[in-house]
């Protein structure tokens, strides 16, 4: 599929002219073209419903029926700005800042008449009858230039194509993402949950999506065993004086939380564990024997994200971090960063994550204020996590100005069905925190040398992780990860008693198991099992107890392993232990 910008951009400008043919007294805001389609902002006398979305599309197609042209106004154009406030407020403001200021219409050769004009940059088609394959897809709120602060507009959401063909498979691929959107399974699978009376972004696990969530924690902590890390634990606030010593006050304040002032203490809800683990390293003297010292900790965090970025558990305002730091001498950094990325690689590898591409995030050198102003530190950094990724020979792209304030950074980034670049893992090289906090060690000549911090992100937070998960499986995990393994059901009450008997032996080996037994049709459940993604179905029957043999049902399969019933117990253990 080949998206065409400029045509976009054009039907954009039918869609504001259909809805004022509709909707007259209609306020204008702006409607750019996005990577997939177009949006246009208004203000309607009365709410927009969803049924109006076809009433639009309609009136979309009566104008692209005509040979109307996008023609450019003369320079000395006067704008009639008396019923269109948030055009006039646009216009004042490119007055105030001398930029250059174009008007393009919708115009009708035929009657020499301009049917609408708008305040436009350009970058349009000539011939309107060329938006043949277009669809108008929904609507949301948003505020007026993305400010909370502004009028509740509301933004209605479209696409066009050049061809049948693509708009066709535009529409097959926004069900494919509806499908594997991971706020529809959540719900459906009854895994997490929000609620305004608990806070914006603050996610509320729930029974099923904490057996997911303590599933990975339990690999994640054999991870960090094997890779000999130390499980430390440290307070989910931090006084604002230890954020001031890090730097994270200045630099990042404006996504942390407001202090909690207690006893003429200022705390700080933490948005992340370094400073924490730097207090740990502080804590008594150090020897270059120690060294690599590896902590790691599962951190609560919390972030201030603005309402508007809140995305089910993708952003989320509290999390849970897979954390670690590591405090290494110069002559372990490359070895640590390999150490660490072969861990990352064995996690991602063992929950299947499809990973996009690996980013080396640098400093933007001409910006003195968001990165940390130390030269030779910046190019002695970049370039040892350059030599890293080469032995490894890891194939990267390099993102000026994405590194931390304190140093460059390795990102493996992910893409999701919603179309957002996310980073899953992360390993962050600072020589900067040791100098600030005065950490040191004791060399084998007895001198004193400052550590190098190394940050790791083994699978990011769990939150994310788990909707990664979710949309890149379409929430058919596998069985060692599911949270609802094994369902039976009873066809009759008098199959109940084995169905209970199998239910035990289940539970006593640590399996997620239920047995349903509600006075349902047996349609009506098995459906409901598909729903919840339960991975196999056991329906209990006469034959089952006569000839102890069961028939179990994969999620997904049409095929049925018959299997002895003293036979089950082993059987599922294999298939648990192989993570499959």
């Amino acid at each position: 599929m080949k998206f065409n910008k400029e045509l976009n951009h054009s039907a954009s400008h039918v869609m504001a002219l259909a809805i004022l043919q509709l909707w007259p007294d209609t306020k204008l805001g702006f409607g750019p073209p996005t990577a997939e389609g177009f949006y246009y902002d208004f203000k309607f006398s009365q709410p927009l419903l969803e049924s109006d979305l076809a009433k639009i599309e309609k009136q979309m197609h009566k104008i692209v029926n005509n040979n109307y042209i996008m023609h450019k106004m003369p320079d000395d154009y006067v704008y009639d700005t008396s019923q269109q406030p948030y055009k006039q407020e646009l216009i004042d403001e490119f007055k105030s800042q001398n930029k250059n200021i174009t008007f393009y219409s919708i115009y009708d050769p035929n009657k020499n008449k301009e049917l609408f004009v708008d305040l436009c940059a350009g970058g349009h088609i000539e011939k309107i009858s060329k938006i043949k394959h277009f669809k108008v897809l929904s609507l949301a709120g948003s505020y007026w230039r993305g400010d909370f602060n502004n009028e509740q507009l509301t933004r209605i959401y479209a696409t066009a194509w050049e061809t049948k063909e693509d708009l066709d498979n535009y529409l097959m691929l926004l069900q494919e993402r509806k499908e594997r959107d991971h706020r529809k399974l959540g719900k459906e699978m009854e895994l997490f949950m929000f609620d305004q009376l608990s806070g914006q972004g603050f996610p509320i696990w729930l029974e099923d999506g904490m057996k997911i969530r303590n599933r990975i924690m339990k690999e994640v902590l054999a991870l960090d065993y094997k890779y000999n890390f130390t499980e430390v634990a440290t307070p989910i606030v931090g006084e604002k004086k230890l954020y001031e010593i890090s730097g994270h006050w200045q630099h990042y304040q404006e996504d942390m939380f407001k202090p909690i002032i207690c006893d003429n203490e200022n705390l700080i809800l933490r948005p992340m564990t370094c400073p924490h683990h730097v207090l740990i390293y502080k804590s008594k003297r150090r020897s270059y024997r120690e060294l690599p010292i590896r902590l790691s900790e599962q951190s609560p965090l919390f972030r201030y994200e603005k309402s508007g970025a809140l995305t089910g558990l993708e952003r989320v305002r509290s999390m849970l971090l897979t954390e670690g730091h590591l405090f290494v001498r110069k002559d372990q950094i490359i070895s640590e960063f390999e150490h660490c990325y072969k861990m990352i690689s064995e996690a991602l590898e063992m929950f299947n994550i499809q990973v996009d591409y690996v980013s080396l995030s640098l400093r933007d050198p001409d910006n003195k204020e968001k990165f940390y102003n130390d030269e030779n530190m910046w190019l002695k950094a970049e370039e040892d996590l350059r030599k890293v990724l080469k032995k490894l020979k890891i194939k990267y792209v390099e993102k000026i100005g994405e590194a931390a304030f304190y140093g460059p950074k390795i990102d493996i980034q992910i893409k999701t069905v919603l179309g957002h670049e996310i980073t899953m893992s992360t390993l962050q090289l600072d020589f900067l925190l040791p100098k600030k906090f005065n950490l040191e060690f004791y060399n084998s000549q007895n001198s004193i040398e400052n550590p190098i911090m190394i940050h790791r992100g083994l699978i990011g937070t769990y939150e994310r992780f788990l909707s990664i998960l979710l949309e890149q499986t379409k929430g058919n995990l596998p069985f060692w990860l599911a949270p609802k393994q094994v369902i039976i059901i009873p066809v009759a009450e008098e199959h109940k008693a084995f169905a209970d008997e199998i239910y035990t032996q289940l539970k006593d080996n640590h399996f997620y198991v239920e047995v349903d037994d509600r006075n349902e049709r047996i349609s009506k459940k098995i459906r409901e099992a598909q729903i919840k993604k339960t991975k196999i179905q056991i329906v209990i029957g006469d034959d089952e107890i006569a000839t102890n043999e069961l028939s179990l049902r994969f999620y997904g399969q049409k095929d049925i392993i018959k299997i002895k019933k003293i036979e089950l117990i082993d059987y599922l253990i294999k298939l648990r232990n192989e993570k499959k």
